[in-house]
């Protein structure tokens, strides 16, 4: 529903057990609530979408003043020294990242990225993504990943922004993460001449089509994963490969 007031945006890391705990209820409402996913550790009584990793991770929040302090935006991140203390990175349970976590460059995981519903569209992931391109900056971050999301676990209705990935978004071999066996689906279910680009970037999340904007890849393959009710492609950024046009767009904030 469009919002009753005009926001007013500010970003921080989340500093405080409150801050996580807001971040981890307005990922409940998206992730579990809306999208009917579930884990482990979800909170359901108290409304938290939880994992073990949330204390190895930078939580970078987007803030509405307007609306009594809410937190309505959040981006989850991990540093490869942060992952190193985690034990590992999140995605590693569904890709295999040696490639990632060999090639001797600052190496950082983005996810569980979401928006309340009511400010989807507007400028909030403008603010979002513009603190996220000063993290980057700040941390000399060289190599941008994560794994982002196709609702639902039937990879036949999304057989044409699956095939477009693969076809025409495969990351370079010395960046090419694969999907793990225990959830691995082809990317491939037709023939590149069967890809109607249109068709499927209707179907394309808005996550990783702003990916795909700043030169993202694919990994090989993508992993089902029916506790969360979606199906992941694990997405590359080459930090170096981002031209003059696309770094513009990158350090003002994605939009689409």
């Amino acid at each position: 529903m469009p919002l009753d007031h005009a926001p007013e945006f500010r970003t921080k890391l989340a500093e405080t057990v409150s801050e996580l705990r807001a971040a981890q209820h307005l990922r409940y409402e998206v992730f579990i609530k809306e999208l009917g996913g579930d884990g482990a550790m979800v909170d359901h009584a108290a409304r938290l979408e939880q994992d073990r990793f949330d204390p190895f991770f930078d939580h970078l929040l987007l803030i509405d003043d307007a609306a009594d302090g809410a937190v309505v935006g959040v981006y989850r991140l991990l540093r490869d020294d942060q992952a190193a203390r985690a034990g590992q990175f999140y995605s590693e349970d569904e890709y295999e990242l040696s490639r990632l976590k060999d090639c001797n460059r600052k190496v950082m995981e983005l996810g569980r990225s979401c928006l309340h519903r009511d400010y989807r569209g507007g400028a909030g992931l403008y603010c979002l993504w513009t603190a996220l391109a000063q993290y980057i900056s700040d941390h000399r971050v060289e190599i941008l990943f994560g794994v982002a999301s196709f609702h639902g676990t039937d990879p036949q209705k999304l057989a044409q922004p699956l095939s477009l990935l693969h076809h025409r978004h495969l990351a370079p071999n010395a960046l090419r993460v694969k999907a793990r066996d225990c959830g691995y689906q082809p990317l491939d279910l037709l023939s590149h001449d069967a890809v109607d680009r249109r068709a499927a970037m209707v179907q394309m999340p808005p996550l990783i089509k702003a990916y795909l904007r700043l030169g993202g890849y694919v990994g090989e393959g993508a992993f089902v994963y029916r506790d969360f009710n979606t199906i992941d492609v694990c997405l590359v950024v080459d930090t170096k490969d981002i031209n003059i046009a696309q770094k513009s767009i990158y350090s003002k904030g994605v939009t689409g």
